[in-house]
């Protein structure tokens, strides 16, 4: 799995992934593994938005601290159903 990091402001990093490369439940579990691994770390969670989002309001999938678990918080078919989860 291909992971960009980018330093966007301060306490925010920002990451591309690719999304061809996240094909199947096998793949899935290496970036919800990745997810994970990130958040335990920086003990911080994870969020992921969509791309080009200006910021994380909406996460659509993300690391929680206190649950240790990774979630999904909205469809990715239809975002706009329900809101971020924070």
């Amino acid at each position: 799995m291909t992971a960009i990091f980018r330093p966007f402001a301060a306490g925010q990093l920002d990451c591309d992934m690719r999304l061809r490369e996240l094909q199947g439940q096998e793949r899935l579990d290496v970036l919800c593994g990745f997810l994970c691994a990130i958040g335990r770390a920086l003990r911080k969670p994870v969020l992921m938005t969509w791309e080009g989002a200006s910021n994380a309001a909406h996460p659509f999938l993300g690391y929680r601290v206190e649950s240790d678990e990774v979630a999904l918080f909205a469809d990715p078919l239809q975002p706009w159903v329900a809101p971020g989860a924070w």
